[in-house]
């Protein structure tokens, strides 16, 4: 089985050097590297090239046209039996490839994903980051999840296709906003198998920091009304958790100043949430530090995405706008 990893690149020449040093050191050979440069001002052709008499390596500079089409682009130029798609922020333990032979050769998947973890040399920041992302106490525990609900989509942070979906599905039609999503359904529509492989994990590093990850859960908060507009029935009960999350602190904040005896009895509703944030990423992580930041993490993803999701929702449900 020959691989082909994609890996979309905009201005992130450090992070793809991390991620290229850990594909040299891979178990398991047969494949090939695609780099695209998405439209970047700050290129990383220089540091690509330091790999080229290390690994099966192409390296194709373009116009920007988001993540989403920039995949399609390396899928045309794959030789693989397998188009492996990596966001460049991640790292690949060694084993990765060896694994996602294995399951494939005995499950015989069309298409899978994998789960994310924190590496041991991401910042505290990173690692709670990525415990709000992967938490049981957040929406963020059915990303990746052998107990996901409805049907499985790969993230595409860690996915991979088969040659002959690429060829009788296509690839992406959405470039941003939800886009992998958008796709494993039109791969599940398709009568296509697809499959979570538990131990395919990859070390994502997501965000250096609170401010861009705001960023970002905004971001992935809009994706989801925008997946809705495609496909009404994915919109499920858990999806509106954050936005429920978001305006209940909003009202335990007027209530303050309304009717505080209710105003109390929220607060203390939202101080055991955070408590058993705090116990469960200190118990997971060992750290203190992380625990207490797990806490700002998982207020921010809660925050940001509902946010995200109430503005697309009233503007573009509600008002029917565009």
């Amino acid at each position: 089985m020959f691989f082909s990893i994609i890996i979309p690149l905009y201005n992130r020449p450090q992070e793809i050097d991390e991620l290229l040093f850990t594909l040299t050191r891979q178990s398991y050979t047969q494949f090939e590297v695609l780099v695209i440069e998405d439209g970047s001002v700050n290129h990383a052709r220089a540091v690509v090239e330091k790999y080229s008499n290390k690994l099966d390596l192409k390296y194709f500079a373009k116009e920007n046209e988001g993540q989403g089409f920039t995949r399609n682009y390396g899928f045309e130029r794959a030789r693989g039996d397998y188009f492996v798609i990596f966001d460049s922020d991640c790292l690949i333990p060694e084993d990765y490839l060896e694994i996602v032979k294995d399951y494939l050769l005995v499950h015989q998947l069309d298409a899978y994903g994998g789960p994310d973890a924190a590496h041991e040399s991401f910042t505290p920041v990173q690692k709670a980051i990525s415990y709000a992302m992967t938490s049981p106490f957040t929406t963020g525990g059915i990303r990746g999840n052998a107990k996901h609900i409805g049907q499985f989509h790969p993230r595409s942070f860690n996915m991979g296709v088969s040659r002959e979906v690429w060829e009788k599905v296509g690839g992406f039609i959405l470039t941003r906003l939800g886009e992998d999503i958008e796709y494993s359904i039109r791969i599940h529509s398709h009568g296509y198998k697809i499959g979570l492989i538990p131990a395919a994990k990859v070390y994502h590093k997501r965000r250096t920091s609170f401010a861009q990850f705001y960023k970002q859960l905004h971001f992935f908060g809009r994706a989801r009304i925008n997946i809705y507009k495609h496909f009404p029935s994915e919109l499920k009960l858990v999806h509106f958790f954050p936005a429920v999350f978001t305006v209940g602190i909003i009202l335990t904040l007027i209530l303050h100043v309304i009717y505080k005896p209710l105003a109390y009895l929220c607060d203390a509703g939202i101080l055991i949430f955070f408590l058993l944030i705090f116990l469960h990423s200190w118990k997971v992580n060992r750290s203190l530090n992380v625990a207490f930041l797990s806490i700002i993490a998982a207020f921010i993803q809660l925050g940001a995405y509902g946010l995200g999701f109430i503005q697309d929702f009233v503007k573009r449900v509600v008002f029917k706008s565009a």
